[in-house]
């Protein structure tokens, strides 16, 4: 059965960073795009960053570019989110997901990045950034 495990979350002070981890199991994580979203209470759910299975290629939402990294280890079946200089707007609870089924994306990989063909997701994970 695929499932998705997040972990690191954790309160740190603005500035600070933190480095999520999304761990797969019961299927091959380099075969599906995963993605980061994050939903703060109160608020929509938002795409925080995601990684195409076939070229690694990466995508990230305007509020976080230049701030968060993605990155995939295929050895360990996990894909990574560091995060850096946090702000208090970066609070909330980071879930990571997989694509539907590979190649269900298709081009809209390129087009809606990190948006409309996600499934299983995991648990999620909390983060808070103290001022």
């Amino acid at each position: 059965q695929l499932q998705l495990a997040e972990s690191g979350g954790g309160l740190v002070q603005t500035g600070g960073s933190l480095t999520l981890s999304c761990e797969a199991s019961g299927f091959a994580l380099d075969h599906y795009i995963i993605g980061w979203f994050r939903q703060a209470p109160g608020k929509e759910r938002e795409g925080v960053s995601c990684i195409a299975s076939h070229d690694g290629s990466m995508r990230y939402g305007q509020s976080v570019m230049g701030r968060f990294t993605l990155s995939r280890d295929n050895a360990k079946g996990t894909v990574n989110l560091f995060m850096e200089n946090l702000r208090p707007e970066d609070t909330g609870t980071y879930y990571c997901a997989s694509e539907v089924r590979p190649g269900y994306a298709g081009s809209r990989f390129y087009d809606t990045p990190c948006e409309g063909y996600f499934a299983n997701w995991g648990q999620g994970t909390q983060v808070t950034v103290a001022s």
